[in-house]
């Protein structure tokens, strides 16, 4: 089961969704406060599982309504996604894939960890 592990870093407060396996699949960005924090978690939870995907990775792709996952490549050529919820903010993202399928697990492991994963507090480290 996947769990959301938040923490206080330099810039404010973010979370990491683990799998079961503890492998990282999704990050926030950084939060002012940790009641935001906690509100772009319930985002992922409720819109996850519900989200379109948009492959922006081939030419004229169809635009999906929020929330969805953009799927993108990266700068270092790279599969790439990001969740934006249904007010077109981005919510959640995810690591570089070498290959497509790589990043549609990803995508997929979010949906199937997101909706029931606990929330742990990691104490900030020195």
């Amino acid at each position: 089961m996947g769990k959301f592990v938040v923490k206080e870093g330099k810039g404010g407060m973010r979370f990491n969704l683990k799998a079961g396996n503890g492998e990282i699949i999704a990050t926030s960005q950084d939060y002012a406060s940790e009641e935001t924090c906690m509100n772009g978690i319930e985002s992922v939870k409720k819109n996850a599982p519900i989200a379109a995907i948009e492959d922006q990775t081939v030419e004229n792709y169809e635009v999906q309504k929020n929330p969805k996952f953009e799927i993108y490549k990266d700068k270092a050529g790279e599969f790439r996604f990001r969740l934006k919820a249904s007010n077109g903010q981005i919510i959640a993202v995810g690591e570089g894939y070498k290959a497509m399928a790589g990043c549609k697990n990803g995508i997929e492991s979010i949906r199937k960890n997101a909706p029931d994963a606990e929330i742990v507090k990691e104490e900030a480290k020195d």
